[in-house]
């Protein structure tokens, strides 16, 4: 059955799609686009990009975007040249920014965030001259006179935002920022008003909240982003919190929004190993504490997920933000009951955090026009063209998709079933939702009409003679096989063979490799599928103790012995992305995988995997060696046609097998099909 045949969804978004009525503005329905940064915050110079950003998703039905967080005060910004709004000078690009979103009926809210010790500057502040360990700067403690002026700061850049036409602001007061700094006893060690006791420690927020209030009237939205879940031994306790929620409703809050975590805390909350809707439970114990709308949020990506959270009481709003970077159209599909063809979030962090960490634009790992709206707009060729795509792994997937909805003519062509190298990690523990991304470009070749052709091995003799204005090659890799005496014994299988005959494998295994790939074959190894995945990380459903968390950390040893090696003497996984690698070395270490480096190997035979480790010969008594080593490009036929004058591109893997990922991949199919 193809795709666009699938039964249409059922579900009725009674719920999502209800509008809240706050008293003074009704929003038209419950999903709120969250707070998530970009980059093109700082691009003033361009900001028709940010607004276009905005513009899109608001078009498509969303009732309320929240924008990045912006700093009301130098010290406060997260780098040197973050964005801050303080002055008057800045009201026409805002009003711009707002204007874009009110357009199509939708409201817009200013993050104020002040990121406290987080800065990543020298001029950074807290409560406490305490460092944090994620920044290399130690801040300086605030004095009294400091913090009221940062509180008046707060207030002058709500009355800014309401001058330039916000709806209101969100109040960023958790995952580890200044105001959560204040209330924590961990980062907080004054002995004056602002430090000591709760009272104290909770005052710096409910002042920021009155004088906000205060200055920019009662029909203005205030959202306070409140830490419900500090995931930190000295964390608040769920009594602080309760009581925290109801003063800020005093306080003159119009709604809550739900915060998990503190950055520096190692325990994963929105990656995609978390389960989907991972803390809406947290959301849903304060209920009974206040009576203003809370917002639930963290790894909700579909609008059954949201739906579930809003019927069984968890929240009266659903906050989504990389959701609306893998799919503008998200709200408009639910309301057209078309959710199956929504592009999800696969929580990969590859085309958002990761880039931003390394001051680089966001985007979208399954949507690469995400944050590129102005670049690459919604828009027909000048001419239809003839496109022949070969090799449907998610290169090919995204050049034949956006070639297609250009108006191209595209004929599709797959040795085996579409997705490619994608299908072997849609097997990795943590990884199976990366089938939606397959399922949707599939979803999307069978609605623009794309000739698709499954399990055509293409030869020469078929593209030789054949008309076409482009052939597109993305044919991906193989998996390359090192130079090691003994290789081909039958102990060695390559990481396809692995993943996929998985249930085979015995309990000794070496895996050669410690890349990317051998950090997902080991991570399948160790898996224990039926783990409670809170426990496994030490989160207290119950409440039980400060900060969420279980007093005794749970045993996660896993059954097997495996070995994780690599030549190079350097830290395994080393080029792991920020944002997702230190979990993932975190899940070895604690299943007890002994990770090698600096290993030369000498031979594998019937005794097992004889290395060279630490100026020592060892052998490894294994049942199996699995090559980890990476892939080599196939593009022996594009070459031969290149050669005879046909017009051919490359593309993902075949061009260039070395660091291969699917964010450059589907990024270069994207590409290149705009320039057709």
């Amino acid at each position: 059955m193809s795709p666009i045949q699938k039964p249409p969804n059922t579900v009725s978004f009674d719920a999502l799609l209800k509008p809240l009525d706050l008293g003074f503005v009704q929003l038209k329905n419950r999903t709120v686009m969250g707070s998530m940064h970009t980059g093109l915050e700082e691009q003033w110079f361009r900001l028709s990009r940010l607004s276009k950003f905005y513009e899109e998703r608001a078009k498509a039905g969303v009732a309320l975007i929240v924008t990045g967080g912006i700093s009301p005060t130098l010290s406060g910004r997260l780098s040197p040249f973050a964005s801050q709004f303080s002055s008057w000078l800045q009201l026409a690009k805002h009003r711009k920014l707002v204007d874009a979103v009110h357009a199509h009926g939708a409201k817009i809210c200013l993050q104020i965030l002040h990121a406290g010790r987080y800065a990543y500057h020298p001029f950074a502040v807290a409560p406490s001259a305490i460092k944090s360990p994620i920044s290399p700067y130690t801040p300086r403690a605030l004095t009294t006179r400091q913090i009221k002026n940062i509180i008046e700061a707060f207030a002058k850049t709500a009355r800014l935002a309401k001058r330039a036409g916000y709806d209101g602001v969100e109040v960023m007061g958790s995952e580890g920022y200044l105001i959560n700094q204040f209330i924590c006893s961990n980062t907080n060690k004054r002995t004056d008003e602002w430090g000591g006791s709760f009272d104290n420690r909770m005052r710096f927020s409910l002042e920021i909240i009155r004088a906000i209030r205060q200055s920019a009237g009662k029909r203005f939205i205030i959202i306070f982003r409140l830490s419900m879940l500090d995931l930190h031994k000295e964390g608040s306790s769920w009594q602080e919190i309760e009581r925290h929620a109801k003063e800020i409703e005093k306080a003159g809050a119009t709604l809550i929004n739900t915060g998990i975590g503190w950055h520096e805390v190692r325990i994963p909350t929105i990656a995609a190993v978390v389960p989907e809707a991972a803390f809406s439970w947290v959301t849903k114990k304060l209920k009974t504490a206040v009576d203003i709308p809370l917002i639930t949020s963290n790894r909700i990506n579909s609008p059954e997920l949201a739906e579930r959270c809003l019927q069984q009481g968890d929240a009266d709003m659903v906050s989504m933000a990389r959701p609306f970077l893998a799919d503008s159209q998200f709200v408009q599909k639910a309301m057209d009951n078309q959710s199956q063809l929504i592009n999800k979030c696969i929580a990969c962090n590859q085309g958002c955090l990761d880039r931003v960490f390394k001051q680089m634009r966001a985007t979208c790992m399954v949507n690469p026009r995400a944050a590129y709206e102005e670049e690459f707009p919604l828009s027909q060729s000048d001419s239809r063209k003839r496109i022949i795509v070969v090799g449907l792994g998610v290169a090919g997937l995204s050049c034949a998709y956006y070639a297609a909805s250009r108006g191209h003519q595209v004929i599709a062509y797959d040795s085996a079933n579409l997705g490619g190298q994608f299908n072997l990690a849609c097997e990795i523990p943590g990884k199976e939702i990366y089938r939606e991304t397959v399922q949707y470009f599939e979803a999307q070749l069978s609605i623009l009409g794309v000739e698709v052709h499954r399990n055509f091995e293409v030869g020469i003799e078929d593209l030789r003679d054949v008309f076409a204005d482009a052939i597109v090659f993305a044919t991906g890799v193989v998996p390359r096989m090192p130079d090691i005496e003994g290789i081909d014994h039958f102990s060695v299988m390559d990481y396809e063979s692995a993943i996929l005959n998985r249930a085979e494998i015995k309990d000794k295994v070496a895996i050669i490799g410690a890349g990317g790939i051998g950090f997902d074959v080991a991570e399948m190894l160790v898996s224990n599928q039926e783990e409670d995945w809170y426990q496994s990380w030490g989160i207290d459903k119950q409440y039980a103790n400060r900060g969420g968390l279980l007093k005794e950390p749970v045993n996660q040893h896993s059954k097997r012995d495996v070995y994780l090696l690599q030549r190079k003497n350097e830290k395994p996984g080393k080029n792991l992305a920020r944002t997702t690698g230190w979990i993932r070395r975190l899940t070895l270490r604690r299943a007890g995988v002994n990770m090698m480096t600096g290993v030369t190997y000498e031979k594998i035979d019937d005794f097992g995997l004889h290395i060279v480790h630490d100026g020592k010969k060892k052998t490894l008594a294994v049942d199996h060696v699995i090559i980890c080593t990476g892939q080599e490009s196939e593009n022996a036929l594009y070459r031969q046609l290149r050669a005879i004058g046909q017009p051919v591109h490359i593309i993902g893997g075949a061009k260039k097998a070395a660091e291969l990922d699917a964010e450059t991949a589907i990024r270069e199919g994207m590409v290149l099909a705009y320039t057709f």
